[in-house]
């Protein structure tokens, strides 16, 4: 028996592809373009929707969608990519290391015939005032609390409770960061 299409799928369908395409280029080409300044790129990100209240992301950034909130205060630097299955939330005055990657999206252990089963979506949040070292993988699922520190190239597949440097492969909490006030 073959499926039969309403219009509105179709609709939902056109309006997908539209939107990868306009994200491809306005977000993923124009604003990521390195001939732009700061201010003109974070302007353009909030023309597609990515809330952000910080002037501070640098050119090459991937975004995979506009489920993404930046507090006022972070710096992004170079080619992080943001996966867009999942919100993900950057608290304020964080720094953000090149070529992080925030990962929402998993899948559900399937049978043998296909272990990756269904996707399953996954929300990542980082606190205030935390910086994440370059290459880091944030995995879905994950909250990152106030003021830490993941170490370069980290893999942080758990949560990190506040103020702790995390460091390593899975990323394990390696030292208690002071607290100031």
């Amino acid at each position: 028996m073959v499926a039969q299409h309403t219009g509105t799928d179709r609709l939902s369908v056109i309006i997908t592809v539209a939107d990868r395409m306009w994200r491809g280029f306005f977000i993923n080409w124009l604003a990521a373009s390195p001939l732009l300044v700061n201010p003109v790129r974070a302007s353009l990100m909030r023309l597609y929707g990515i809330r952000t209240t910080t002037n501070g992301i640098r050119p090459g950034c991937y975004f995979a969608g506009r489920d993404v909130v930046i507090g006022a205060g972070t710096f992004v630097n170079y080619r992080c990519f943001f996966d867009g299955s999942a919100p993900i939330r950057i608290g304020r005055k964080c720094g953000i290391g090149m070529e992080v990657l925030f990962c929402t999206s998993t899948h559900i252990m399937g049978s043998a015939t296909e272990r990756a089963g269904h996707v399953n979506p996954q929300p990542i949040t980082v606190g205030d005032g935390c910086w994440i070292g370059a290459r880091s993988v944030i995995l879905p699922g994950v909250t990152i609390g106030d003021g830490c520190v993941i170490g370069a190239g980290a893999v942080v597949n758990k949560d990190c409770a506040a103020n702790g440097m995390y460091t390593g492969v899975p990323a394990r909490r390696t030292k208690e960061l002071p607290v100031e006030v």
